[in-house]
C-alpha cells in the first residue's frame, strides 16, 4: 500500500514535468518554496535528467526551477507578513511541516539576518522555510528578492547539473537500477521516511516539553504553600 503510493507520488512529479515542461518544473517549485514540502532534490534533479536526453535544457530548468522557486518564496513571505504562521503551526503537522522546522527558520533568520535568506536557500529542510521569518520581519521586498533569486538559482543549477550527469551515464548506472521512475519514487520514499521520522520526533519534544511545564507548575504551587506556611 504505502509502495504503492510512493510510486503514485513519484508518478505525479514525473508526469507534471514530461508533460508539462518548464511550466511544471517552476509550478512544483513555487510549491516547494511556499512550505508544501515536495523535495526540490527530485524535482530538479529528473528535470537535469531530461535535459541530459534533450527533452529540456539546462539552463531553460534552472531559469524555470528560479522562477518558481522566488514565486513561492513571496508566497510565503506574505504568509509571514499577514499572519498565517500561527496557522501553520496549528495545523502544519497534516503536511508534514512541524513546528521543529518553523522554528529551525526562524533561528536561521535571527542569527544570519538578511543573508539568511540567501545562505538557507542551500541547505535542505531550511530552504523551504526560510521565507516565513523573512515576511514576519517585514524584510525590505527588494533585498528579499534577489537573495532569493540568487539562493534559488545556484540550488536549481547544482541539481539540475547533478541530474545532467546522471543521465549522461545512465547506460553505466542502469545495471544497477531498473529505471528512473524507481530512482525518484526511492528517492521520495526516503525522503517521506525522514519527514514522518523529524515530524514524530517533534510532536515527542512539545509533549515532554508540555510535561515538564506540568511538573514546574506544580512545584511551584508547592513552593508557594511552603512559603505560606
Amino acid at each position: 500500500m504505502i509502495h504503492a503510493l510512493i510510486h503514485a507520488m513519484a508518478g505525479a512529479i514525473l508526469m507534471t514535468i514530461r508533460h508539462a515542461g518548464y511550466i511544471g518544473i517552476a509550478a512544483l517549485m513555487a510549491a516547494e518554496s511556499a512550505c508544501i514540502p515536495i523535495p526540490s532534490e527530485i524535482i530538479m534533479t529528473f528535470a537535469g535528467y531530461l535535459a541530459s536526453v534533450k527533452t529540456l535544457s539546462l539552463a531553460g530548468v534552472t531559469l524555470a526551477g528560479t522562477l518558481g522557486g522566488v514565486a513561492g518564496s513571496l508566497a510565503a513571505y506574505a504568509l509571514g507578513a499577514y499572519g498565517g504562521l500561527p496557522f501553520l503551526r496549528r495545523h502544519g503537522g497534516k503536511i508534514l511541516i512541524t513546528p521543529h522546522d518553523l522554528d529551525l527558520a526562524h533561528a536561521w533568520f535571527a542569527r544570519h539576518g538578511e543573508a539568511a535568506v540567501f545562505f538557507a536557500r542551500l541547505l535542505p529542510i531550511v530552504r523551504t522555510f526560510i521565507s516565513l521569518p523573512a515576511g514576519v520581519a517585514r524584510m525590505p521586498l527588494v533585498p528579499f528578492i534577489l537573495y532569493s533569486t540568487a539562493g534559488s538559482a545556484l540550488w536549481c543549477g547544482a541539481l539540475a547539473w547533478v541530474g545532467l550527469r546522471l543521465g549522461q551515464h545512465w547506460r553505466e548506472l542502469a545495471p544497477y537500477m531498473h529505471g528512473i521512475d524507481d530512482v525518484v519514487a526511492a528517492g521520495l520514499g526516503l525522503f517521506l521516511i525522514l519527514a514522518v521520522r523529524r515530524h514524530r520526533a517533534g510532536r515527542t519534544a512539545l509533549r515532554a516539553q508540555g510535561a515538564d511545564s506540568g511538573r514546574g507548575g506544580k512545584q511551584g504551587v508547592a513552593d508557594d504553600s511552603d512559603i505560606g506556611r
